[in-house]
């Protein structure tokens, strides 16, 4: 029998300084059983960069044929597809052909190794590219229960997770920026 997804609900508290959003998000994600805690917790944090109205949480893992994250128009035209981790080459170009906007965020400690790697091709893309440091990822991580109470303040490109175990600044290094 195939192992079910772990399910964590989190209540936000989002100020988004840099774009102007104050906004209380009540999210519900699935973490696929393969699916570090880390690793949601990026999709959780990308998810706050990028709030809007229409942003949801796809299959990502479940399904190679969608984004972790994507908003699509009224007209179903997807206007953004984000992809978190270290995704092939071929995967973002093809999200680049059918998303207006594609945004990458980069997490994990052999991201440094992926981006010397990728650049060289990304770089021909119109495609923005993200990393959060490993360290105050892994911090963070260590408190997150299934039911969570957060406040996301992001000011700058950083963003400060205050939290009933405790506060994290995670900053999301540009590592390519076309927006």
């Amino acid at each position: 029998m195939a192992t079910k997804p772990s399910i964590h609900k989190f209540t936000i508290a989002l100020s988004d300084l840099d774009r102007n959003i104050y906004d209380s998000l009540n999210l519900t994600v699935a973490r696929h059983p393969s699916e570090t805690i880390e690793r949601m917790m990026v999709r959780v944090l990308a998810f706050c960069y990028n709030a809007s109205e229409n942003l949801v949480f796809c299959k990502g893992l479940s399904d190679s044929d969608e984004a972790d994250l994507w908003e699509k128009n009224l007209n179903g035209t997807l206007d953004l597809w984000i992809d978190v981790g270290e995704p092939a080459f071929d995967r973002i170009k093809k999200a680049s052909r059918i998303a207006k906007t594609v945004r990458v965020y980069a997490f994990n400690t052999k991201a440094s190794v992926w981006w010397s790697q990728q650049q060289p091709q990304f770089s021909r893309l119109n495609v923005s590219v993200y990393r959060f440091p490993w360290e105050p990822l892994e911090a963070l991580a260590n408190v997150v229960d299934r039911t969570m109470d957060l406040s996301v303040t992001i000011s700058s490109g950083s963003a400060y997770v205050a939290t009933a175990n405790g506060e994290f600044e995670l900053t999301a290094d540009v590592l390519q920026s076309v927006d």
